[in-house]
Parts: C-alpha cells; structure tokens; sequence
C-alpha cells in the first residue's frame, strides 16, 4: 500500500506562493524528523486550517541516505510511507525559505543559529508544543524496534499538538505583506 501526502500538505520541492513552510530538523535526517514530516503531513489538513509545505533536513546528514529500516517499519505500521525517503543537510537557505523550524533537541537548534542567527526567532523544540514531553527527543538509530516505536509515540504526540497550535501559533516568522 502506498501511502500519498493528504490533501492540502505538500512535500518537497513543490514551494507554492502563500504556503507556510515547516522545516524539521534532526541529526542525521533518517529517523526523527522523517518520521515528524510524514506525521504532520497526515495530520496538518484536518488540524490547521492552511495548506503548508513540511520538509526535513539533518545537521548532520549526507544527503540522499534513505530512511532508517526501523523508522520505515514503525511509520509503515501507521500508513505513513517512508520508502523514497532520502536525507538532505541543513543548508541555510532551508532555513531562510522556513517559515517556521522544528527541531528535535536543542544541539539541532543551536545548529540553527550558527548557520542563520535570524532563524532563531521562528525556530523551536518540537517538545515546545507538548505539555506531556520537555526538552530533546532522544535519537533511536541504532535502537531496538520497541525504541523507534516508543520515539514515534513522542514524535507523533508533539506533532499532533503542534497542529493544534497552528492557527493561533504567533511564532512563524514574519513575512513583508502576510499576516502572521
């Protein structure tokens, strides 16, 4: 079974004018901010009333390495599809066409800084819109199955709160002529 992006979320590489871009960071870009991407892409449309582009990216990341095979499995169970996943760096520029930044744990954001000090201003924690889980998510790669699916639980909780943020949100990062 394949699973598409819902309707109204749009994936990479398809930056429509008027849409708010979500950029999710992590270390490598192989498990948690896949697995965050594919989450708010199911469940952005019936949460946030916009239509926004998510995308991820690695501090650390190579580019083009696939999803991890855990994280494939655990989103697989939930009809996510991470199967043409392939990482990318956090570049700059990412960062300067986000209109807001999620990261995964505060070396992530620090990254963030150092990369494009003004970004600060629209970046967060991912644990920032939960108020059952604080500070970084912990990395599985090199985890247990029970491990991916444990983060995936955490993940999908913080995701599914941020969408219900959204409307109300006053952190995206200001454009010239669109209202916030």
């Amino acid at each position: 079974m394949r699973c598409l992006p819902a309707a109204g979320v749009v994936g990479r590489g398809f930056r429509k004018a008027g849409l708010k871009k979500i950029l999710f960071v992590c270390s490598g870009n192989t498990c948690r901010s896949p697995l965050a991407e594919a989450i708010a892409r199911q469940v952005l449309p019936a949460r946030f009333g916009e239509p926004a582009e998510v995308v991820s990216a690695g501090t650390s990341a190579l580019g083009g390495s696939p999803a991890s095979a855990f994280a494939i499995e655990v989103a697989r169970a939930h009809s996510l599809d991470l199967s043409q996943h392939r990482s990318r760096p956090l570049e700059a520029a990412l960062l300067r066409d986000a209109d807001l930044v999620v990261t995964m744990g505060i070396r992530h954001r620090e990254a963030v800084g150092a990369l494009e000090p003004d970004a600060l201003e629209y970046t967060y924690l991912l644990t920032n819109f939960s108020e059952h889980h604080h500070g970084d998510i912990p990395d599985p790669i090199g985890g247990s199955l029970e491990t991916y699916q444990r983060i995936y639980g955490v993940i999908r909780e913080c995701v599914e709160s941020m969408a219900d943020q959204l409307d109300r949100f006053d952190g995206w990062k200001p454009r010239p002529g669109r209202q916030s």
